[in-house]
Formats: C-alpha cells, structure tokens, sequence
C-alpha cells in the first residue's frame, strides 16, 4: 500500500444522481430527503474496529463537491466509498474521476444496489485510465472503479482496509491480473442485534437536514430508522441482489435501545421505520410496543407490513405505542395484475386489513405502481377504484421502474418498451412502456389518479386536519408551494402531448 494515502480512513459518498442546480426543482426531494442508514451503519461498524470513516451526503447538500475535493486532498483517504442507486451510479462515476484527478492512488469501492446485480460488468465497463500520464500496465491500478462491494459491505470493507487480498474477501469484485473477478457471494449473514447504531452524528445537519414526506409525520425532529434486512418474498418487481433471499432483524430490545439514542442523543420526536416489513415477526413487535407504552416516550412512529401480518388486536396495541401511520404495499387493484407480479396476493386481504388499520385510529398510506408488465388502461382505472373506494389517508404512485437484480430486469425487452436511461430510472419518469400503452397514456392516467384523489371531500378535510396534526408539513408545502404548483403545470404539459 502507498505511503501516500491514509489506510486507516475513508470517506463514504451518498451522490446526488443530477446536477446540483437541478436539487431545488426536484418534487421527490422536496418533499422527503431521507438520510443515507447504510452509509452511516458502515462508518459506525469501521469505527467499532478503530478505522476512520466520514460521509458527505450529496443528497441533502448538493453542493458538495468542494467539500469531498477538499477532503481528499487534505485527509487523502485510502478509499473513498460509493452508494449506488441506479439513478444516482453516474454520478458516482463523476465523482470517482474527480477524486482520481486529485490523487490517483486513492481506491474508489462501489457498493449498493446496482452494482451488487451487475457485478463484474461494472469494472468491466469502468476501466478507463483518467490519468494520461500512467502507462497500460498501470491503468488497471488507478481505474475509476477499483472495487465493488456486493451484498452487506461491512466485512468487505473492513478486511480491505485492513490489507487482506482481494481473492480472501467473499463479496468482492476486484481486477486481477487475468481480469475482472469476483471472490464469490458472503456465506454468513451479520447478527443485527452486534452492529454499533448508525453514526447519525457523522450526517452534517442531522436530524434537522433530513425530513420525512409532508402529512406523514405529526411533529419535529424526526427520523428514519432500519430494524431489518432483506425480503422473505419473491415480487417480480424487487431487486435481491444485496441481501438475496435472507430476511433478519433486530430484537425487541434492541429496537427499543436504538429508539432511546434517537430520542435522547437527537430529540427525535417521530420516527419512520424504514423496513419492508416491520410486523412480519409478531412477538417482535408486541415486545416493541409494550417497551413504548411502558417507557412512555413522546415519540410517534410510521411503518410499512403487508396485510397479512396485521389483526386488530396487534393494531390496538400499535396504536397505544404510537403507531401514526402503516404503509401497505398494494401495488395494484387488479387482481390479474397482481398475480402476474406479487407474491402471494390478495385484494380481500387489503380490504381486510385498511379498515382495520383505519378503525385502529392509525392512517393508513398505499404504496401503489403504474405501468407494471400487462397493465392496461382498463387495469389502472381497477386500481383507481379500488383506492378511491377505501379509507384510504395517503398513497405514493410510483412509476414502475424495471431494475437489475430484479427478475423481470432479464425479459423485460419483451413485455414492453424499455429506455435504460439510467439517470432517469428513479420511479419519477416512464423508462418502460407496457406492450399496448402510451408513455402519453399513462402520464395522463398518473395525472388523473392524483387529481381525483385531492378534490375528494373526505380528503381536503383530512388535510384541513393536517394544520394541527401536522403543522410542520403545511409549513413546508407553503414554503415549497411554487415549486409543487411547477410540477403540476409541468404534469399538465406532458398530459396535454
């Protein structure tokens, strides 16, 4: 290793994925910016075993890159760490050749989504000399990307900078001399419950920096928070390629430790939990919530289930632990839709379970997709319906977004029309056309489905509420009101062809 660079350090990079003046007419920022929890669980695991680690968050600063250069150049870490969404890999590249322009030996290592499903293709495609002056036998020494971390990257990432060789590390892809190779997936998961929590503190501006979606939280400082890893569930639509078909989480008990840090370190008041499947082990979450009650916290918390976890009496007690909020991954209201694409399915069972979370007194918030493989028109207005015929407080429409790692990423050419865009396949553009539809088509159904919701009489009053349950997110929808309004002009340009 060179003398040149500090080992022991490393700077972990969360990348805007756009330009920087672009943050501020950006409508999904604008409305949630949610800290980088993996980033900040990896600087606490390297510290646990005496390395240095920073973060630099492009997402809730975007004008970061002077920082990360003048770090570089003052620090000089031994690597420089990337989380890559696909929207947001780019950026990264952009990034790693800037900081190669600075100083070439350091090592930049790419972890994530994204390039956990593509691997070897990664270096493959990355392996540019930005420094004219190394010779051929050195460009493979100082390529833009020099590793990628597949899978969980807290062992990788340690045994690298601790200068074991790249071949003794499961979980790596690294260039050798014959080639681009991979050291094959981590044959061991991590036991949540022995992780350090997140270095929150190393988040510049933490928590008043990041903010969760208006109407979706009733007070300030909030959080977000992971207590699990992985799906025990196989949609179609999902990437597996990090934790693959494991499913873990935390104890009751450390759960209820990790809530206390947040409230008495930070003052958090409401906290997000951002795990797909917060109520999938029901003794964890009676254990949880018997800590809440008894403790009686002020704090308040969101989450996300699938209906089938969820009974009123366990919503009672949600509730009394206070539970504000549960998100239901309904995808779609057309039952052959579903079946084509979720695991295990069932419309009876969301009805079953909205209304139980409603007469629970706990908002309840879908999480919905247009433009899955063989939607149609005649299936998206199904969903409508179904939505519009719930007590339904909330919902999010995402644009389907066909991702590596997810299975129908390999045959996606053949159900529709797909624009691999990268930097735009964020769930905010139409990247894939489903065979018989529009991109027009479906812009003007997203457009409708939005607007029939708001002129709903139940739901202008529910948001006439939101100025005592939530005074903070008509705060910032009237400070941002320009810019929302921007966005449905925009919406009305694209409608209208």
């Amino acid at each position: 290793m060179s003398a040149g660079v500090d080992n022991s350090r490393i700077l972990l990079v969360h990348p805007l994925g756009y330009a920087p003046q672009a943050a501020g007419r950006d409508i999904s920022r604008l409305a949630n910016i949610m800290p980088p929890l993996g980033l900040a669980s990896l600087a606490a695991y390297l510290e646990q075993h005496g390395l240095q680690a920073d973060i630099i968050d492009c997402f809730a600063h975007p004008d970061s890159q002077q920082a990360i250069d003048g770090h570089v150049r003052k620090l000089r870490p031994g690597f420089v760490g990337f989380t890559c969404t696909t929207a947001g890999f780019l950026d990264a590249v952009r990034h790693a050749e800037r900081i190669k322009r600075i100083n070439p030996e350091t090592r930049c290592v790419f972890g994530g989504h994204h390039v956990s499903a593509l691997r070897e293709q990664t270096l493959d495609a990355y392996p540019m000399n930005i420094c004219s002056s190394l010779s051929e036998k050195e460009t493979n020494k100082y390529s833009v990307v020099d590793y990628v971390v597949v899978g969980e990257g807290e062992r990788p990432l340690l045994a690298l900078m601790q200068g074991k060789h790249p071949e003794k590390i499961p979980g790596l892809v690294w260039r050798g001399d014959d080639g681009v190779r991979f050291a094959g997936f981590q044959d061991a998961s991590l036991e949540l419950d022995s992780l350090p929590f997140p270095a929150y503190e190393k988040l510049a501006g933490y928590p008043a920096a990041y903010q969760l979606p208006i109407f979706n939280y009733p007070a300030t400082p909030n959080a977000s928070c992971i207590s699990s890893r992985g799906c025990c569930f196989q949609c179609s639509y999902c990437d597996r390629s990090v934790f693959r078909r494991s499913f873990r989480f935390n104890s009751a008990e450390y759960l209820f430790a990790h809530v206390l840090h947040l409230h008495r370190r930070f003052g958090v008041r409401h906290i997000n939990f951002y795990d797909d499947h917060f109520a999938f082990h029901r003794g964890r979450v009676e254990a949880f919530c018997e800590r809440m009650i008894a403790a009686r916290l002020p704090i308040t918390f969101n989450c996300a289930s699938r209906a089938e976890h969820l009974d009123p009496e366990l919503l009672r007690l949600m509730k009394r632990a206070g539970c504000w909020m549960i998100s239901l991954g309904i995808e779609s209201g057309d039952p052959d839709i579903l079946k084509m694409h979720r695991h295990n399915p069932s419309l009876e069972n969301h009805v079953r379970a909205i209304q139980e979370i409603h007469d629970a007194g706990i908002r309840v918030k879908g999480l919905l997709m247009i433009g899955l493989p063989g939607e149609t028109e005649a299936s998206f207005r199904r969903t409508m319906e179904f939505v519009f015929s719930l007590p339904i407080d909330d919902f999010n429409l995402a644009k389907f977004t066909p991702f590596p790692g997810a299975p129908l990423y390999e045959k996606i050419h053949e159900l529709g029309t797909f624009h691999e865009d990268w930097e735009k396949m964020d769930c905010m553009h139409f990247q894939f056309i489903p065979r018989g539809m529009t991109e027009e088509q479906l812009q003007r159904l997203f457009t409708e489905f939005y607007k029939r919701h708001f002129i709903r009489p139940r739901i202008l009053l529910d948001y006439v509420a939101m100025l005592w349950r939530s005074p903070d997110s008509w705060r910032r929808f009237l400070l941002n009101l320009g810019s929302f309004l921007s966005f449905a002009r925009t919406d009305q340009r694209i409608q209208g062809g």
